[in-house]
């Protein structure tokens, strides 16, 4: 019993069960609950740079072969790209066919001012200046903002330039791997916290917007979760399956990451323990340092799903009929727009506007009815982001000739 209430999974769903519970009883709570979560939130986020830079480095500067690095980068990016376009396919089928949005009409009384920002955000939003924004003013202004893009950049950079010291470095990546080893062992501490960062997440959801408000939208919510569940063990279990690998023993693998992220509704809540599992899991930790950060950007599989139902959703609340093309129009602007929001707070909202706005038939407006359920659909959200980047993780280890079967073994057996 004692080993059951020590165990950092256990501790996590009770946390959830309570946070569920305060949420209900004492609303009052929110803003305390809020604050919770937010500050356990930071204390990972203050890990993610440094852990990103020292990961990414030492797996560059351990590479005999740079050229390898260009070669996993262009591999990444093609997987990403192709199973993210399996997303939005499959969002915009399971839409069309459940039909989410019919029988709902327009809230006039929504919330028009966040709407307004929302659209001026989104008028903004442009590729160029998602590449320009790539490169930092200077070393120091990327991990004080907590850039990931741009600490990828920087550490790159890094990696290949202490590479080409040769044997003059290994002195300093001595250095790096001393310190890489600090950051995680404080990561060690920090998620000793993780049930309290669930339990405030939880409790300050359910206490400001209540169960109550999720009956108007359930069915475009159970859509957007059917759907993505479907991702996950179809599409995700064969990509698995090809990989010679076991999804349900992935999974639970990172059963802690999951929950966590469950519980916060933040990815990036995950990504320094994910980067460790799968290290443990037996991916080479250069594959690990490059597709994961990347992946946070590129591969938002769960966001994908999410946008494809939304703008569909939204087309049949308006009683806008679409046809063939203007699907795969809507189709091609999201795997643009999907990218070019990474890491903007609300980037869901501002995609769907910008990508409304970009198609000119659906009225922007309408991102309004999904103010009030998109908290409760964030979770689905970040869950398959994460599972989809570890996935992709794997498979391109595997395919780089990168990943230890034997600590696979070792690892899933725990």
């Amino acid at each position: 019993m004692k080993r059951l209430f020590s165990n950092l999974t256990f501790q996590v769903i009770t946390a959830i069960v309570l946070g569920v519970l305060v949420g209900l009883y004492f609303p009052a709570f929110g803003p305390t609950a809020q604050r919770i979560s937010k500050m356990f939130i930071s204390l990972i986020s203050m890990l993610i740079a440094p852990i990103i830079f020292f990961t990414i480095v030492l797996g560059i500067a351990g590479m005999n072969d740079l050229k390898k690095v260009g070669r996993v980068g262009g591999k990444a990016l093609l997987y990403f790209e192709i199973v993210t376009t399996f997303a939005l396919i499959i969002g915009i089928t399971v839409a069309n066919v459940v039909k989410p949005g019919s029988g709902l009409s327009m809230n006039t009384g929504a919330d028009a001012g966040k709407v307004a920002q929302y659209q001026e955000k989104a008028a903004e939003m442009n590729l160029g200046d998602f590449f320009s924004h790539l490169v930092p003013g200077n070393f120091v202004d990327a991990f004080a903002k907590g850039d990931i893009l741009q600490v990828l950049i920087i550490a790159v950079l890094f990696g290949f330039g202490l590479s080409r010291m040769g044997s003059a470095g290994q002195s300093l990546i001595g250095t790096f791997e001393k310190l890489s080893k600090v950051f995680f062992n404080i990561l060690y501490m920090v998620m000793r916290l993780a049930p309290l960062g669930a339990f405030g997440g939880i409790a300050y959801t359910v206490s400001t917007h209540g169960i109550k408000t999720l009956q108007p939208l359930a069915m475009l919510m159970g859509s957007v979760y059917i759907t993505m569940a479907l991702f996950i063990f179809v599409v995700l279990n064969i990509i698995c399956y090809l990989c010679k690998v076991s999804l349900w023993k992935y999974l639970r693998f990172i059963r802690q990451e999951l929950l966590i992220v469950f519980g916060t509704s933040s990815s990036e809540s995950a990504l320094p323990g994910m980067m460790e599992k799968l290290e443990k899991l037996g991916c080479a930790r250069s594959v690990v340092g490059l597709v994961i950060p990347t992946g946070y950007s590129f591969n938002l599989d769960g966001t994908t799903i999410y946008l494809s139902m939304a703008a569909i959703f939204l087309a049949q609340v308006f009683h806008v009929p679409l046809s063939l093309g203007q699907e795969i129009t809507i189709i091609g602007i999201l795997m643009v727009t999907s990218k070019g929001a990474a890491g903007v707070t609300g980037s869901g909202f501002i995609v769907l506007t910008s990508t409304l706005a970009a198609i000119k038939i659906i009225p922007v407006e309408g991102v309004a009815l999904l103010l009030g359920v998109d908290r409760f659909m964030s979770e689905a959200r970040a869950i398959t982001n994460v599972i989809g980047n570890g996935v992709a993780t794997i498979a391109i280890s595997i395919s780089e000739k990168a990943f230890d079967r034997e600590k696979y073994a070792e690892a899933v057996k725990q």
